[in-house]
């Protein structure tokens, strides 16, 4: 599927970027790590990671990704490489009650312009950070894979393909633990090739 979305500074190859949402998460505030549920997922995501031809690995500096991408790391024989660009647009990590932070977070899948009070970034700055990250990455020429979340993933997509072409299941639901969503950039041109799966 092409999302059509076009960039002006990219190379001019043909690159595929993985993205792989973190494994099952301990449920509590903060920096959580994954669960044993969390580890064998990540350890299967490692397994497909292996037969992707990966020359790069990358994730966001929040545990469950760095545990995740870990488990990816000891598969392929690549160092994960933690990237602030690839973390959360809301993380859950203050004094704050869980229904504050829940509120919050709907407000910005409504509207993505909306900067969160509680530390975080717009649906649409989430987006563009990952996407500058995405494009780097490509300028490699190698196959790569970012260990990222679901919330970002989404925004993404949204910048990508719009609102009406992304599932609103996916809003509502989220992306499952280590689904892949894969990208083609080739040159100014990022498609997506295969949704969160």
């Amino acid at each position: 599927m092409d999302a059509g979305y076009v960039m002006s500074d990219n190379g001019s190859g043909t690159v595929l970027v993985h993205l792989i949402q973190h494994a099952d998460k301990v449920r509590e505030s903060g920096d959580p790590g994954i669960t044993e549920l969390g580890r064998r997922q990540a350890e299967r995501a490692g397994e497909w990671a292996r037969g992707a031809g990966l020359g790069r690995l990358y994730c966001s500096p929040l545990r469950r990704t760095r545990e995740t991408a870990a488990c990816v790391a000891a598969a392929t024989g690549l160092e994960a490489v933690p990237d602030g660009r690839a973390r959360e647009r809301l993380n859950w990590d203050g004094p704050e009650g869980f229904e504050v932070f829940h509120a919050e977070w709907a407000r910005t899948v409504l509207d993505r312009g909306y900067v969160p009070a509680l530390r975080g970034d717009s649906s649409v700055a989430a987006a563009e950070r990952l996407l500058e990250l995405i494009v780097e990455v490509a300028r490699e020429d190698t196959a790569a894979a970012i260990v990222t979340h679901g919330g970002v993933t989404a925004d993404l997509l949204r910048t990508l393909l719009g609102d009406a072409g992304v599932d609103p299941g996916l809003l509502r639901d989220g992306v499952p633990s280590c689904a892949v969503t894969t990208l083609q950039v080739s040159g100014p041109r990022i498609s997506l090739v295969r949704g969160p799966e």
